[in-house]
């Protein structure tokens, strides 16, 4: 099911952020090209279907135990058209994000850490006025028309969450 595959995309990325140094394949219900560059992306180092052989699945696992990253010939030219697809996806999104102020810069962090205005707001010593104003500027500069749409661009161009553990920076 698609659930499932991004499921098991989603487990893929948490398992190599917690431990790096383990190699995962992807056991997959079929073939998807989306799927197979969005399981590259989150750190796996095969693709193989369900329905393959025990011999070719383990060929693929040793394979991986060797260093090399696995996926079907006939998914190749998809997998490259998606990742570079998600290649110029992500410039464009970090020019947008280029055309932030800092302070609208520093407000969109807030927005990816899941804090409201009010929260922003206190955060960075403004009003819940000049917030507002800062995230209707955030929006409009990207061109998107939610918060939603804002976080999702921003994680696309590698827009990190502000540390809530860290005072905020005073600036202009």
């Amino acid at each position: 099911s698609a659930a499932g595959a991004l499921g098991g995309i989603s487990l893929t990325a948490r398992v190599r952020a917690a431990h790096p140094q383990t190699r995962t394949v992807v056991l997959a219900a079929r073939d998807d090209p989306a799927r197979a560059a969005a399981a590259l992306q989150a750190g796996a180092f095969g693709w193989v279907a369900k329905d393959s052989s025990l011999s070719r699945l383990l060929a693929v696992i040793r394979g991986v135990l060797r260093g090399e990253t696995h996926l079907p010939p006939a998914l190749l030219t998809g997998v490259l058209r998606e990742l570079t697809a998600a290649r110029e996806h992500r410039t464009e999104s970090e020019q947008l994000v280029e055309s932030l102020t800092p302070r609208e810069h520093e407000v969109l962090r807030c927005m990816v850490a899941g804090l409201g205005r009010k929260a922003v707001a206190e955060r960075l010593y403004l009003s819940p006025h000049t917030v507002r104003t800062h995230m209707q500027n955030v929006l409009g500069k990207l061109g998107v028309h939610s918060t939603l749409a804002a976080v999702a661009l921003a994680r696309r161009a590698g827009v990190g969450p502000v540390d809530l553990g860290e005072p905020a920076r005073v600036s202009g």
